[in-house]
């Protein structure tokens, strides 16, 4: 069988599939499904540094081939995580990522502070997507200067892999992925999810609570692909793909294009097996192409 571990950061992940933030909420709702060793890691929820009830309902709606959410981070605070969710998912056999969302750099920073001693969390994610109060409600992740103030910032309290997960709703999005990389990111996922709207036809009127919303699921793939090849050309740092994976051949779409790893997202909620399917796939595409170790694909397309 072919090698699939890859290495991201200080990492090595035992094959390129991890789980999407906010889609597998802390790994141990999908342990009945499946075995969470078999997984490359798990990245939990986007967790704050205080509690947030999140957006009222309705903040999901089903679009064709994807949907849009707007649950707003809803979690119960870092504090909470480390008491009581952290000692019961640490030993699941699988590295767990935390994704760290917030609303000013001091958020981002004080969470991260907090994170960074524990043990068995060998990296965060940060949601650079959320809006910066202090600017106005400007999304941290839309704007070089705001992106790199925020990971420059966590990057010399959080000693460990740092993961920056990039939003698309961006007129460049190798200028943001290349400001990050200077500000002292280990890694880059992308993408989030775009911004979407569903309306209500009867009604005459939106249907999320929101508005607007995050749209996922296969129809974002071709844009997803198509940021992963446009950033791979411009940085040095592994990039983590996600957006429609639905399959191996997706994976293996993304690692073309130039992804170290992906993560499944919106596939978990159709078949809460789809990683370890996902998985098996690759080993069997492999061993198709005569191919002994799945790093030989990352970038292969020029």
């Amino acid at each position: 069988m072919a090698n699939l571990a890859v290495q991201i950061g200080k990492i090595q992940f035992k094959n390129p599939v991890l789980t999407a933030s906010g889609t597998f909420g802390y790994g141990e709702e999908y342990a009945d499904f499946i075995d969470l060793s078999r997984l490359g890691g798990i990245i939990v929820k986007g967790t704050t540094l205080h509690p947030r009830e999140g957006n009222p309902y309705p903040r999901m709606a089903e679009t064709p081939s994807g949907m849009l959410n707007a649950v707003g981070l809803q979690n119960k605070g870092v504090d909470y995580f480390i008491d009581h969710i952290y000692p019961r998912i640490k030993d699941c056999g699988a590295p767990v990522i935390v994704n760290v969302s917030g609303s000013a750099v001091e958020d981002y920073v004080r969470t991260a502070e907090k994170l960074n001693v524990l043990q068995d969390i060998p990296a965060i994610e940060l949601n650079i997507s959320c809006p910066n109060v202090k600017e106005g409600g400007m999304t941290f992740g839309t704007s070089c200067t705001s992106a790199q103030s925020v990971v420059k910032a966590v990057r010399q309290v959080y000693k460990q892999t740092l993961i920056v997960k990039l939003s698309p709703n961006v007129t460049s999005i190798a200028d943001i992925a290349q400001a990050v990389e200077e500000a002292g990111a280990d890694a880059i996922s992308l993408i989030n999810t775009l911004l979407g709207m569903a309306i209500d036809a009867d009604k005459q009127k939106p249907i999320l609570s929101t508005i607007t919303g995050g749209l996922s699921g296969p129809c974002v793939k071709p844009v997803a692909l198509r940021m992963v090849w446009q950033t791979s050309k411009v940085v040095k740092i592994p990039i983590i793909g996600l957006g429609g994976i639905m399959n191996a051949t997706d994976v293996v779409e993304f690692m073309l294009a130039g992804a170290s790893a992906v993560q499944v997202g919106t596939a978990n909620f159709i078949d809460p097996l789809v990683s370890v399917k996902i998985i098996d796939g690759l080993h069997r595409y492999a061993d198709k192409k005569g191919i002994e170790n799945i790093r030989e694909l990352t970038g292969k397309i020029h």
